[in-house]
């Protein structure tokens, strides 16, 4: 229970670190623990605790094909 509490926060510290050298328009987390329900959005939120800039318009967004978005791409090669 904590593990899942704290992964947020340490997601957002983490990829403040892309936020801060690329400031991509959006980030797309894929993978199983993509399908936490609400993780996009909270960590969207926490990143502005990280960043350098207070205008970051960097999104958080799940993959549309959640953790299936590998086999997928896979395939289509």
């Amino acid at each position: 229970q904590q593990a899942l509490q704290l992964y947020p926060e340490l997601l957002a510290s983490a990829l403040s670190t892309v936020v801060n050298i690329l400031e991509p328009d959006v980030i797309v987390l894929g993978g199983g623990l993509s399908n936490i329900v609400g993780l996009a959005e909270r960590v969207e939120q926490l990143l502005g605790k990280y960043i350098f800039s207070s205008d970051s318009k960097t999104k958080v967004r799940q993959a549309s094909l959640g953790d299936s978005s590998g086999v997928f791409g896979a395939a289509f090669l």
